[in-house]
């Protein structure tokens, strides 16, 4: 029987994830173009043959999206692979209409073909959108477990943006590690607060070949914790999941793609931000929950904020930056720096498009609904160098960094400005240290 022709839609992430763990090596299929959406500068590349495997001795190209069409008539694709997160519901069945308009199939991969068995206990850390607070929950989580004694190995979703083959895997031990893989902004915002803390981070491409190096890790491994990126289900199978949702998106944990899939899997769900959340909100996200998972325990939790210096906000024209791809496709309307600039009386929040340059202008118009606020966008140095323009270029008072990484490492800020920091704190129980405890007894931990 002749093989299917497949194209793999995705975005530098899950994508290549799905092509190891189902494609690679399958003879039913013949794997003919990624295609590439979200991250600048991935289209025109190739997934190299080193990662590719020996069924695909010339790599496999990398397409921009807008190709697609085209692409499956001269390629003859059968099989059209959606393989990106956090979307919305009518964002994925457009995409299936465009596929099945031009004669393919629009095939969405579920977890049991994709998830790899660890030979060492796991929790995974996923949320239902990009923004929710799981960065925050899963230091909550490793936290309690080395407080235990325990050794945690965490892996992160993949953000491979540089070189895929130097990539393959990662580890991060020492904030000298992210100069050493040339991490971006957005890469040093989810692997510092890790090494910091004093537990190693891996991540990068081929996700069966980290998780074995994060299990033999040189420092020693008890626990690994899968930190999810996105709304994306995890690529390991769990022991325990905990899902983040959000009361200031109310009703997106049940109309993003894989969001609800996500909440679906939960063992646990943590409603996070409920000291900043509305409470009719707040009361759509439970009885949401009660829907699709009536058992689920549900952790009430809050992400209460401090900065350094409350006398750089006070009074002042702010600007503020938020985590990127919060802002961008995760269309949170507010960060931790909005919290702050309200928390600490700032008199104005002021709009940074009139100042922006170069591909942070752009960021603007692909997603015009960020506002008044400053996306930290980094994938590349020419990124950065925008993002240091434009905050100098603004007309304010002082900055407000609410990014997870103080930006001044990074970028030469000529303004007064403060950071923010932020943690999970749950808000009376159930909550993760009793969960925590009992996954400890249950796999003999202790």
């Amino acid at each position: 029987m002749a093989k299917k022709n497949v194209i793999i839609i995705g975005a530098a992430g899950r994508d290549f994830h799905n092509f190891n763990t189902y494609y690679r090596n399958n003879p039913d299929f013949n794997v003919v173009a990624f295609t590439a959406a979200q991250i600048p500068d991935i289209d025109g590349r190739k997934y190299p043959a080193e990662l590719a495997g020996e069924l695909y001795p010339e790599g496999i190209p990398i397409y921009d999206q807008s190709e697609l069409p085209k692409l499956i008539k001269e390629l003859d694709a059968e099989d059209c692979v959606f393989s990106y997160s956090d979307v919305p519901y009518n964002y994925v069945m457009n995409m299936s209409a465009l596929v099945n308009a031009n004669g393919a199939n629009f095939v969405l991969l579920g977890t049991e073909g994709t998830m790899v068995k660890s030979t060492k206990p796991v929790i995974a850390v996923g949320a239902v959108r990009t923004g929710c607070g799981k960065s925050q929950t899963s230091r909550r989580v490793i936290e309690l477990l080395m407080e235990r004694g325990l050794k945690v190995v965490a892996v992160r979703h993949p953000m491979p943006y540089g070189d895929l083959v130097k990539q393959k895997v990662q580890r991060f031990a020492t904030v000298e590690d992210l100069d050493k893989h040339e991490c971006t902004i957005e890469e040093m915002e989810e692997y510092e607060p890790h090494v910091t803390r004093g537990n190693v981070i891996y991540a990068g491409v081929d996700y069966e070949a980290i998780l074995r190096a994060a299990e033999e890790d040189p420092s020693g491994c008890d626990v690994i914790l899968w930190d999810g990126g996105n709304n994306d289900f995890p690529f390991y199978k769990s022991d325990l999941t905990i899902t983040v949702v959000d009361p200031h998106r109310p009703g997106h944990e049940l109309s993003y793609y894989p969001g609800e899939a996500t909440l679906r899997i939960a063992d646990v769900v943590v409603i996070n931000k409920m000291d900043s959340a509305g409470p009719e909100a707040i009361q759509i996200v439970r009885e949401n929950i009660r829907k699709v998972y009536p058992n689920a325990i549900v952790v009430d939790g809050a992400s209460p904020i401090k900065v350094d210096d409350p006398s750089i906000i006070k009074g002042k024209r702010v600007l503020v930056v938020e985590d990127g791809p919060t802002l961008t496709h995760g269309e949170m309307k507010l960060g931790a720096g909005t919290v702050a600039a309200n928390k600490y009386g700032a008199a104005e929040l002021v709009d940074p498009r009139p100042y922006t340059v170069g591909k942070l202008s752009e960021t603007f118009k692909i997603y015009p609904n960020i506002g008044t606020l400053l996306p930290a966008m980094g994938y590349g140095e020419q990124q950065r160098k925008d993002l240091e323009t434009t905050i100098n270029n603004t007309d304010c008072d002082s900055v407000i960094i609410g990014t997870p990484i103080d930006l001044n490492r990074i970028v030469k800020i000529d303004k007064p400005n403060t950071r923010v920091y932020y943690d999970l704190q749950e808000i009376g129980y159930p909550n993760l240290d009793e969960i925590v405890g009992d996954f400890v007894k249950k796999h003999n931990l202790g």
